[in-house]
């Protein structure tokens, strides 16, 4: 079994829920994906990182850094940065706040970011997009520049279709058709 095959099992045994539920972007749903059940798990962190390097290195992207909005980017970008360290090629992460500190520095962007630099954005469930948008206008504001995003698990629900209206590739290493939720 390939570290992508293995994903798909580890997503489908910790991740996927069936019922009724309200997700993020407000529409109703029969399964629910709580990807940090993998995201933060030992084995999907070791899987993410390899299976998400490779998609990066695949499309020809080389950033600097990878990094989404806090908390469901979080453990995706720390596992490519990881996985980064042994290719000699390395991409640092970053994590993005809902809004900015009002102490301390204020930063709306937290860890290696600075303005001009070439990033991925992270997401662990693409939905409608909104979170994978937010953290484009704020990286955009900063000044970075981002090659695409990529994306744990994708629900083809429209978001891929509302970030790549940007003009922002998106990779995502599953979908739900893949999953066997459609």
């Amino acid at each position: 079994m390939d570290d992508l095959e293995a994903l798909h099992t580890l997503l489908r045994a910790r991740s996927v829920r069936q019922g009724d539920f309200v997700l993020a972007s407000g529409r109703k749903s029969t399964y629910y994906i709580d990807a940090r059940l993998t995201t933060m798990s030992a084995e999907g962190q070791a899987l993410i990182g390899s299976a998400g390097l490779a998609a990066i290195r695949a499309k020809g992207w080389k950033p600097a850094a990878i990094g989404g909005l806090t908390m469901g980017a979080d453990p995706v970008a720390y596992a490519v940065a990881r996985a980064s360290l042994a290719s000699g090629d390395v991409i640092d992460a970053f994590s993005v706040r809902k809004e900015a500190k009002k102490h301390g520095t204020g930063k709306k962007i937290e860890g290696n970011f600075t303005p001009g630099i070439a990033v991925v954005v992270a997401e662990d469930v693409i939905t409608s997009g909104g979170s994978a948008l937010q953290a484009i206008e704020a990286i955009r504001a900063e000044g970075g520049t981002i090659l695409g995003v990529l994306a744990i698990v994708d629900r083809e629900e429209g978001g891929r279709a509302a970030i790549e209206a940007l003009g922002i590739h998106v990779v995502s290493l599953t979908t739900t058709s893949s999953l066997g939720l459609r």
